[in-house]
């Protein structure tokens, strides 16, 4: 089962967002992430957070946390995800104007989870062993290291291939790649990678 966590970052357009949401996923809002859900017409299953951002829901189950404390609201939501033991966790809202959180809330991927995230332009997957990109044929793709350099790099279905190479750590080689397969393969022998696929919008 997928568990999808909607932040408070930034959502424009509320009706693609609320596509990538199925019937069956159980939906945690991280504070305010409820006023996103309620755009949506969506109501969550849980909410998580201090609610510094927004009104606790008393017809949804509510974890309330202290505004002092040591994680984001997000994290926790994504923290309560993987206790739960589910099998997908997708994030939404959770890019933004604030690149603090942008940036923590991307690195939320490297947790020991199947973790994706979604916006309004993009698409966010961490690669650490091997990531298959299905039906996005056309759309430019990157690959950014993230945990020192990422070796070994070797795909399939991109225009401009990697054989056994090595993406260096701060450097944009893997930027603007282009998926030219309804199949794309990456793989790496060592490190971790953020794996981002632009809507081209």
């Amino acid at each position: 089962m997928r568990a999808v966590i909607i932040g408070n970052g930034t959502i424009c357009d509320h009706s693609y967002i609320r596509s990538l949401i199925h019937t069956d996923d159980i939906i945690i809002c991280a504070d305010g992430g409820l006023k996103h859900a309620a755009k949506m017409g969506i109501t969550p299953d849980i909410a998580i957070g201090d609610f510094d951002s927004s009104e606790k829901d008393g017809s949804v189950m509510t974890y309330v946390y202290p505004k002092r404390k040591d994680f984001t609201d997000g994290e926790l939501a994504v923290d309560h995800a993987i206790e739960q033991g589910y099998d997908e966790i997708l994030l939404l809202g959770m890019t933004g104007t604030r690149i603090d959180h942008t940036l923590t809330n991307i690195f939320l991927l490297t947790k020991p989870a199947n973790i994706y995230m979604a916006d309004d332009h993009n698409e966010i997957y961490l690669v650490r062993s091997e990531l298959i990109i299905k039906g996005k044929k056309g759309k430019t793709l990157s690959i950014i290291p993230v945990s020192g350099d990422l070796k070994g790099i070797e795909t399939e279905g991109l225009e401009y291939p990697l054989h056994g190479e090595t993406l260096f750590f701060g450097h944009s080689r893997g930027n603007s790649n282009v998926i030219t397969s309804d199949l794309c393969r990456i793989s790496v022998q060592s490190g971790m990678g953020i794996v981002l696929i632009n809507n081209g919008e």
